[in-house]
């Protein structure tokens, strides 16, 4: 019986030190707003490129452009094929007149050299309008 009443002292001991411990004896605002300050931030929910610019009207225009030509075969819209990604290279390249040109350049007349020794060829049937367009797609998805 002895034993018995020292261990439910024991343990009416232990809950006590750890009510303190946690703060029981202030409000129970200061408490809360305490354990809050104390979380980490929820992580940030990351959002595709498609997602982020799905109304975006250049990132319209420019799929449209990329799903008529053979784009796809090379590039895809984060992930490096047989050419770079377009973040990457919208990641290199800052969203200038002066890139648009540069870019748009590079697709009609074809290019190497830049992102490695295998050629992007030339698409020299692809109106300067149209291949504006596809560079400013690209120059859109910066992460």
């Amino acid at each position: 019986m002895k034993f018995n009443l020292n261990l439910s002292m024991a343990i009416v001991a232990s809950a006590m030190v750890a009510v303190s411990a946690c703060g029981g004896s202030g409000s129970s605002e200061s408490a809360s707003s305490e354990s809050t300050a104390a979380a980490p931030p929820p992580a940030p929910v990351e959002m595709s490129l498609e997602e982020k610019y799905k109304d975006d009207p250049i990132f319209i225009k420019g799929s449209e452009l990329m799903g008529q030509n053979d784009c796809p075969s090379c590039h895809m819209l984060e992930r490096k094929i047989v050419g770079p990604s377009y973040a990457d290279v919208a990641a290199k390249y800052e969203s200038t007149e002066e890139n648009i040109e540069l870019l748009a350049g590079k697709v009609i007349a074809g290019s190497v050299g830049t992102w490695g020794e295998i050629p992007m060829p030339a698409h020299p049937t692809l109106s300067e309008e149209d291949a504006k367009s596809l560079a400013q797609f690209v120059l859109l998805l910066k992460k």
